[in-house]
């Protein structure tokens, strides 16, 4: 056997070996990067789609609270929140805290490379159907009339016990 033969065996050898090796690397990194991504799309999508509703629902709030970890490699999107989270006090009109929800969503667009396809133009004007908002005020009235209506059956339960507690006392106080 040359030289030139055994450099070729060895080489052939150590391709044996390290090729499954370097394509488990490589295919890890992959499926992590693709998670990751993923990760970054369910937050985006959860929370364009709640953009006019609000960001008050469970699903919203679990998307809010996960954006430190799943972008946790852009300083400007968590920047972002931090601004968008300061706005949201009561005393800050909602226009305000609007702008600042608007600017993130067109931070986690671009980071998602969608930055000439998902403009700020899109963000601000979001699908809105007045029958949604007249549906949405007339589950709120309702609502509301429930509650009205159980303070009133509690009021009444504790006047219809009122005075059967007064009988009972005048009761023992006659034994």
């Amino acid at each position: 056997m040359t030289t030139f033969e055994k450099i070729m065996a060895i080489l052939n050898l150590i391709a044996v070996l390290l090729i499954p090796v370097v394509a488990v690397i490589v295919g890890q990194f992959l499926q992590e990067r693709v998670q990751k991504r993923n990760d970054k799309m369910q937050i985006f999508q959860c929370l364009m789609t709640r953009r006019i509703t609000g960001w008050a629902a469970l699903e919203a709030v679990n998307a809010i609270n996960s954006i430190d970890i799943v972008f946790t490699d852009n300083k400007e999107i968590r920047n972002q929140l931090s601004v968008w989270k300061s706005k949201c006090r009561r005393d800050i009109p909602g226009d305000e805290r609007y702008r600042e929800q608007c600017k993130l969503l067109e931070l986690m667009a671009n980071d998602l490379g969608y930055k000439d396809k998902i403009t700020w133009d899109i963000i601000q004007n979001p699908y809105y159907p007045e029958g949604l908002d007249q549906q949405l005020s007339m589950n709120n009235q309702i609502m509301n009339g429930q509650v009205e209506w159980a303070k009133a059956a509690g009021l009444l339960s504790q006047m219809m016990d009122k005075p059967q507690q007064n009988s009972e006392d005048k009761d023992h106080a006659n034994t």
